[in-house]
């Protein structure tokens, strides 16, 4: 049976072209779309092996819509197709439940092994993305001197960012009492008394 996959890809022409490099090589493209707005629905009617995911679509983007693909469907892998290399992205998207990671200016060719890969249970990316999270393990697995949980370091990351909480909480897809308690913790652990004062330690002590 051929894999079902479905694509999310705002610009025309690349979008059809992908259906069309896909279909002739044995793959069946089951749906393409310009928005992710109705993601779950979708994957709950079509149930794909493999979605491909742009990250900047109108509407939800590609960062929402994996997670609510994950959400309705967890099966389902999904790769980002993007043009993005930046870290925050990068780190969204896989937070969010993504499988794999792929540059568009990546050949052709990469995408089919990517597919196969992905289906095999790996996590294909782009090497200059692989290089990105083994950078950033490194630095994570690195002593945490004031014994914040991966939770509560995530929020801090939100926050020296200059987001607000009730934006926090929205990234995070958590609740806005939440995010206040995790911060709680996090001034209690630094030994500060506001955002600000956090803020400043954690960019000046390379914390985040």
């Amino acid at each position: 049976m051929a894999v079902t996959i479905v694509i999310f890809e705002d610009n025309e022409r690349l979008r059809e072209s992908l259906v069309y490099l896909l279909n002739m090589n044995d793959y069946r493209v089951a749906g393409s779309y310009s928005h992710c707005d109705e993601a779950a629905d979708i994957v709950r009617i079509y149930k794909p092996d493999v979605v491909l995911m742009d990250i900047d679509m109108p509407g939800e983007g590609g960062i929402r819509g994996v997670r609510a693909i994950k959400e309705a469907r967890p099966d389902t892998s999904v790769i980002m197709y993007t043009v993005f290399e930046d870290d925050e992205k990068l780190f969204q998207c896989l937070c969010a439940g993504a499988n794999g990671y792929l540059l568009k200016k990546m050949p052709p060719a990469k995408l089919f092994d990517a597919i196969q890969e992905v289906l095999e249970g790996g996590a294909p990316m782009s090497p200059v993305i692989a290089q990105k999270v083994l950078s950033s393990f490194r630095v994570r697995m690195e002593p945490n001197k004031y014994n914040l949980s991966a939770r509560e370091m995530e929020v801090l990351l939100w926050l020296t960012k200059g987001y607000s909480i009730k934006i926090i909480a929205s990234e995070m897809n958590i609740a806005f009492d939440t995010v206040r308690s995790h911060l709680k913790n996090i001034y209690r652990k630094l030994h500060v008394n506001c955002g600000k004062e956090a803020i400043a330690k954690a960019l000046g002590e390379r914390i985040v």
